[in-house]
């Protein structure tokens, strides 16, 4: 049973040009998208997904690109913008680094969390500040405090955001790239992988449904 899907939101940028409109629309119809499709998954019975909002690479884009994606997630943080998915009983989960962050937005992501962590119809985690390397990196930090001389695999994902959770059974990118950039290293060894040419803030739930089923045919061995 597919039990964790994880979704690589790429080609806002691209939808925006393609209509002629400013960046920050592609970003702001991106995580529009994010209701509709958490709300077709708990439709699904799916009960984990995760949602790459972004990346600890994204600093590096134009200021003026950044500064609108802070007031973005400045209204988007928020208990009230979420309102509809969490009165589905969605839990929300921060996946990356928030420090980097203005004091205000994380004080609406621990607000967020506090809200919804009994909530078990869904676990939604959104990467924001994520990078697969600096998770693992965090992992080892961790682990280093604790002196530990020899460590397994269970004892290092103690230390990983998704701890506690099922790695993604299917991942899942739009815009047409081919690539996983970082995105979940160590929890998508075995997942299943899914491109469309389909930029982000046109994928549908018709289109979500394509790649479950896509999946669904497929057979999973896990190595065996």
């Amino acid at each position: 049973m597919l039990k964790h899907v994880a979704i690589i939101m790429d080609g806002n940028r691209r939808w925006a040009r393609s209509k002629k409109l400013p960046i920050f629309a592609g970003h702001k119809k991106g995580l529009e998208r994010v209701e509709d499709i958490t709300l077709y998954a708990i439709r699904k019975g799916i009960k984990h997904i995760t949602f790459w909002a972004f990346s600890t690479e994204n600093w590096n884009r134009e200021r003026n690109e950044v500064q609108s994606l802070m007031s973005l997630f400045r209204r988007v943080i928020q208990i009230k913008y979420l309102q509809k998915i969490i009165n589905q009983r969605a839990r929300i989960v921060i996946l990356g680094d928030v420090t980097a962050f203005a004091k205000d937005i994380q004080i609406n992501i621990r607000e967020l969390i506090e809200k919804t962590k009994n909530n078990q119809t869904i676990t939604v985690n959104i990467g924001l500040n994520y990078g697969g390397r600096a998770e693992i990196m965090h992992g080892i930090n961790c682990l280093l405090k604790e002196k530990q001389e020899k460590i397994s695999e269970a004892e290092f994902s103690r230390y990983l955001y998704t701890f506690g959770q099922p790695d993604p059974d299917l991942i899942i990118r739009t815009g047409g790239e081919k690539r996983l950039s970082g995105y979940l290293p160590w929890q998508s060894v075995y997942s299943e992988l899914y491109f469309t040419k389909t930029y982000w803030p046109d994928f549908t739930r018709s289109a979500f449904a394509k790649a479950l089923r896509d999946y669904s045919q497929r057979q999973r061995r896990f190595g065996k």
